[in-house]
Order: C-alpha cells, then structure tokens, then sequence
C-alpha cells in the first residue's frame, strides 16, 4: 500500500469539489459537533499533525459496481445526511475509507456552514433553524477556555459577525482564506483595511494561510485493490478505534451495493423515522433493530457477520423487504399502544421478535386495533413487559436468544402468541421468565422515572387506554416531602425520615393521563378531587383502576396507605408473575 506524497488542505477540497474525492456507502454519517470541528481548525494552526488518511483508488471497471455519497459542505443537524453521487461511467474515482469525519469538518468550515436547532425553539418551527459559519477573531485572544484554544474560533450567523464588528472589523471569514493571493502583501492589505492591530492581526490570519494554503499536512496511503472483500476488511480493522463501527454499517453498505430496486440506505433511514416518530410514536429503535429485523424475517442468520452478507443473502432481504417493513411498523405501533416511548422502553431488541410473530400473520394489518386480537395482545404485553422486568434478558447472547425465539415462534401453530412456549425456550438457555420472591421485592422497590416502574404498573393495572399519553405520578406529592413540608405537617424525626425513604417508591405511583396529571400538580388526593370535575362515577373508576382503595384524607395516614397498598400490589404482581 504505497505512501501518497503530502498535499494541502487546499488541494484536498479542491479534489472533494471536484468529486475525485467520495465516499463509499459503508461509511457512517457525519457525528462531529461544532466544537470538533474548531478543534481541528485549531490544531492545523497551531502546526499540530491531524494524522493521514486511508484512500481506495476504484478503477473505472469496479465503479458501477457500488454506491458512493458526496462529502457534505453545508451540514444540517435535522438532516445530517450526505447526498448520493451521481457517476460517470469510465471514470476512476478515490474513495475515502478513513478520514471521513475530518475531511467533512474540514470541507464545513472552510467551504459550508453548520445548521442546527435554536436553544428553546419548537422543531417544526419554520425559523427553528439557525445557520453559521466558521470565523476566527483577528484581534483577541479565545476566550473560551475550556477547549484549550490558541485562536478564537467560532462559528457565527453572519449576524452575529456583523454585530462584533461595529467597532472592529475583527472576525475573519474563514473560507475567504482561498481569495487571499499570496502570504504576503495580500494579507497585509486584507488586515490594514480592518481596525484591528497589525501585528496581532497578521499574526493570526498568516498562520490561517500557512495552515491551510501552504502547509503540506496532508498525507495519505492509497490502496489500489479492486477486491472488495480486501477492502471492507481494511475499513473494519482501521476503524477499530474511536467511534465503534457497528456491522449493520457493513450489512448496509453490502445491501446498497447489492439491491437491484431499491436504494437500501434511503429504505433503513425512511423506516427508522418512520418507527421513531410517525403516527405518534416516539421511540429511539435504530438501524441495527430494522436490519436485525430484516434478518429474523427474511430466515437469515442474525448475526452482523461480514461471512454473511452474501449476494445471495441480500437478495433474500430485498425480496421481503416490504413484508419487513410492514411488520416492523406494526409492532412498532403495538408498542406504542401497550404506553410505551422511548422513555420507558429499555429493550429495543424486543421489536424484532415482534415484528417476526407479525410476519406470520395474513391479517397483521388489522392486528393492533381489532377486538378480535385482544387477547393475544393481552398475552404479547404480558411477555414484553416480564422480559423487561427480569434482569438480564436483553443483556449478553442476543443473537442465541433471537435464534431461538424465532424458531419457537416458527414452530407454532396455535394461533396465538406461544408465550408458554417463549418462555420455556428461554429457560433453556438460561433465561428464565419465572420469577422469585425476593425478585418480585425489589421490582416493589422501584423508583419513579424507571422504565420498570411504568412496565408493572401497566401489568398490574390493565385498565388504563395506555393509547393515550400517561406520565408516572405521585399519588401524595413530592412537594410534600421536604424537611420544611413534613414539619409544617407536623411529621418529623423517625416517621420523617420513614415518609422520605417512601414517596418514590411504586406504592406512592400511579399512571395518570398527562393533562390529568398537570391539573393535579402538587395537590393532596382528595384536594384534586375536587378540583378536577370528576362525577362520582368517574371517581369510583378511578380508584378502581389504580388500586386506591383506603385512600386517606389525612396525610399523617401515608405510611398505612402505603403499607397496605404494596401488600395488595405485591400479592397482584405475584399472580401475574410467579408462574408462567
């Protein structure tokens, strides 16, 4: 692999202009933020290596053969992705295999801009947006300390550089660096026409040029293989380090390359928006839960190995890519009807064995909503939220457990979610869903704002439309255990520090409808009652649903309330999870 002679920042986005210079589908999306990409700036200034680079000349017979992206200039946070490439046919074209997060930062700062959402504006606002770009102050020493800066650099609105140069015009646009004609009279002149001072000015715009212009801090190998399996295992090993690349990039660029009619990246980055956030729901599942999804339904080994990603198994992925896509949607959408969020879901992988029993069915489209499937809903709940409630399911053997799983789910022919079945192939390989005493305690002593906490209270109280946006609410307010509070109440001492160790624990939590839950504030149970315009019928249901029988009026009664509520959600939690 021979060693590229050194060349400038320069010459290097001159070739990324030109597109001799791309990306290849394997590499990830742009992640630095804008304090990074300073950073960089900086470190060339200040004459610091930045390392080299890793290149792949692809002759002009392997270019058809896969998918390249632009190098981004003007970044946006809302949509950080690179654009697809358009390729002419019988032209030679380097592809970056390693240095793609610098050359990016690079082409940002020297060539684009950074968009990113305003600090407290609403996202779908039109002018939620806010644009900058890279400028370095001629005149002052950086005054942000903390990243170590020997030049104030930053990125600005040209507003806002317009603002601080009222009295001084001291801020630098730094792609204005490449009309500057020489290192000399030219910037001389550049900073005689600012009311900066000269020398300091010179200074610093001189080592700007030198570091980008002048200096040869570009250095490269370039690898010259055509043979594509040589290649990804050389992306694989030099990206090892730093920011850990996951196998579905692999499995991703393995199916961009290889799919005939559809563009596989576009479809794993549709569908993730689409599970996260259409229709309502708000989840956080990502590429590697679709592509570990494709696999499950497609009957593929689920494990993210480069031996796997075969022509041949790609093919099978593309061709039941639609049926993944609909199965992977409506178990995203059962989740969301079950309450859950990206809040109180702590187990992503949980959406791929869903989404494989979907695939089994011929009506799963109706599957969510129809009274018809009530029950095997009831049951799928049941088993996703004892899976999230049992210490270690979703941690280590991923792959052996969705293996299994898959088969018991293909084995059965019942007609129903095979719950007994699941669980008794998990106790095989050492992941019992059964649950002891002393198990079934410490989910007792869950604390508000856990996902478990909302996953048994959900259990324990099925009444609840969980369709609809509950929080986790304290039945006796937090307010009211402070030092100062309980003192006012007369509670100190001993029973202080009792009703402390008690008012976050599952016995003093509820689920409450969100608007029910900002009306109620910090007001006493039977106080909110009052307040809320509950008929006595809507009350009497109330309590009902969340287990309040007993509910005193007086707050001096909390730990006899508390006591005896836990008893009775302990004894529920122990039918429902004891035995299988």
């Amino acid at each position: 692999m021979p060693f590229e002679t050194a060349v400038t920042i320069k010459e290097v986005l001159e070739k990324i202009e030109k597109r001799d210079f791309l990306l290849p589908a394997i590499q990830r999306e742009f992640v630095w933020s804008q304090d990074q990409v300073l950073t960089l700036i900086d470190s060339l200034m200040r004459g610091y290596p930045i390392g080299s680079f890793l290149l792949w000349e692809v002759g002009a017979e392997s270019v058809s053969k896969y998918t390249y992206y632009n190098f981004i200039s003007d970044f946006k946070e809302k949509a950080p992705f690179a654009d697809k490439a358009p390729i002419l046919p019988g032209k030679n074209l380097t592809a970056v295999l390693d240095g793609q997060q610098r050359l990016t930062a690079l082409n940002i700062a020297l060539k684009g801009s950074f968009t990113q959402k305003k600090k407290g504006a609403w996202a779908n606002s039109p002018d939620s947006q806010i644009t900058k770009r890279a400028y370095l102050n001629l005149a002052d020493e950086p005054k942000h300390e903390e990243l170590g800066f020997a030049f104030d650099l930053r990125f600005l609105t040209d507003a806002e550089a317009s603002e601080f140069n009222e009295e001084t015009n001291k801020w630098f646009l730094l792609n204005k660096v490449f009309d500057l004609a020489d290192a000399g009279p030219a910037i001389v002149e550049e900073v005689t026409r600012r009311n900066v001072d000269f020398k300091e000015g010179y200074g610093r715009l001189h080592r700007l040029h030198e570091a980008i212009v002048t200096s040869l801090s570009i250095n490269w190998y370039l690898e010259k293989s055509q043979d594509a399996d040589k290649v990804l295992d050389i992306f694989v090993r030099v990206n090892s380090g730093g920011t850990t690349l996951s196998y579905s990039d692999l499995l991703l660029s393995m199916a961009t390359n290889q799919w005939e009619t559809k563009d596989a990246r576009e479809e794993v980055r549709s569908l993730v928006i689409d599970l996260n956030s259409a229709s309502g729901r708000d989840f956080s599942f990502t590429k590697d839960n679709v592509l570990k999804s494709a696999l499950m339904i497609s009957e593929l080994p689920v494990r993210f190995a480069v031996s796997s990603f075969t022509r041949e198994n790609m093919e099978i992925v593309e061709k039941n890519w639609e049926k993944t896509r609909k199965s992977l949607l409506n178990a995203s959408e059962l989740l969301r009807s079950f309450g859950f969020t990206r809040h109180n879901l702590p187990a992503h992988t949980v959406v791929s064995v869903l989404a494989h029993y979907l695939s089994k069915l011929d009506n799963q489209d109706i599957f969510v909503q129809s009274s018809k499937f009530a029950d095997d809903r009831r049951r799928i709940k049941l088993w996703v939220v004892r899976t999230i409630l049992k210490q270690g399911i979703w941690g280590s053997g991923l792959d052996t457990l969705l293996n299994r799983l898959r088969a018991t789910i293909n084995d059965n022919n019942s007609g129903i979610f095979p719950i007994e079945n699941l669980c008794s192939a998990m106790t095989s390989i050492g992941k019992n869903l059964n649950f002891e005493e002393s198990e079934l305690d410490e989910i007792m002593n869950s604390k508000y704002g856990s996902a478990k906490t909302f996953g048994v209270l959900s259990l324990l109280y099925p009444g609840l439309d969980l369709t609809t946006q509950f929080h986790q609410d304290h039945i006796f307010p937090k307010s009211l255990f402070t030092d100062k509070s309980l003192a006012k109440a007369g509670i100190t001492g001993v029973k202080a520090e009792d009703y402390k160790d008690k008012y976050d624990l599952l016995a003093n939590l509820q689920l409450l409808k969100g608007q029910q839950n900002m009306e109620k504030q910090a007001q006493l149970p039977q106080e909110w009652f009052v307040t809320s315009g509950m008929s006595s019928e809507q009350l009497s249901n109330y309590l009902i649903d969340n287990d309040l029988d007993g509910l005193p009026i007086d707050f001096m009664d909390f730990s006899e309330f508390f006591a005896l509520r836990r008893a009775r959600m302990m004894q529920r939690l122990k039918g429902i999870l004891a035995t299988h």
